[in-house]
């Protein structure tokens, strides 16, 4: 303790009190020690409830009503997706074309379904068959089923291979000639081959020519 007169700086000095003396400092530690365990003291806001906090992380979707709506955004979508993929592949088809599936792009390909759409065949009638001999053998005839099954069909189906491998190889052989240098004459036997087996009111991209017309000279 400092003995002597009082000057003014130890008048105007804060003196510090010690915690135990300081009342504030005695109320808080007393509230806090009647709080049970795991307490966590009031924030400056209030939480809000849940009721409150859902409408405002809902965000407005915006689906399609109608089935022309739902149409528009799926060409819309396939429009965005096709546009990257047609850039790095330097441009996108143009005309009809960019209707068209990868697969189907490029003259070789048109060349092709020109070729078997201008013929008529027999692979075309094949989902026809397939279904008039599944219904004939329900028919109670031993005999009649045994035929069906072990000639018929067979002569069915040995007709479709051979005309689609004639098919195949032809369309093939005649690309390779007018398209020397296009890399997409590998496996066009083989699309060739599939197009013939479809029912030509099914077939896509629409046949442009009727049996019996004159495959047109092919875009180079």
């Amino acid at each position: 303790m400092k003995l002597g007169p009082a000057t003014l700086v130890d008048v105007f000095r804060r003196r510090s009190v010690p915690a135990s003396q300081d009342p504030a400092a005695s109320g808080l530690a007393a509230a806090e020690a009647t709080q049970p365990k795991g307490y966590t003291p009031k924030k400056g806001a209030p939480t809000p409830k849940r009721r409150e906090a859902e409408p405002a992380l809902r965000r407005p979707v915006s689906a399609p009503q109608t089935r022309k709506e739902a149409y528009r955004a799926y060409r819309e979508r396939r429009a965005r997706e096709a546009g990257p993929r047609n850039k790095r592949q330097g441009g996108g088809p143009q005309g009809e074309d960019r209707h068209y599936r990868p697969q189907d792009h490029g003259p070789v390909r048109a060349y092709a379904r020109d070729a078997v759409d201008a013929r008529r065949s027999v692979s075309e009638f094949f989902l026809y068959f397939s279904l008039a001999v599944i219904l004939l053998l329900f028919l109670p005839i031993p005999e009649f089923q045994v035929v069906v099954t072990y000639v018929v069909w067979p002569a069915m189906m040995v007709t479709i291979i051979a005309e689609g491998v004639y098919v195949a190889r032809s369309v093939k052989r005649r690309a390779r000639e007018l398209f020397p240098d296009d890399p997409s004459v590998r496996g066009v036997g083989w699309y060739a081959a599939v197009r013939q087996l479809q029912v030509r009111r099914l077939r896509l991209p629409k046949p442009a020519l009727k049996p019996g017309q004159p495959v047109p000279q092919p875009r180079r």
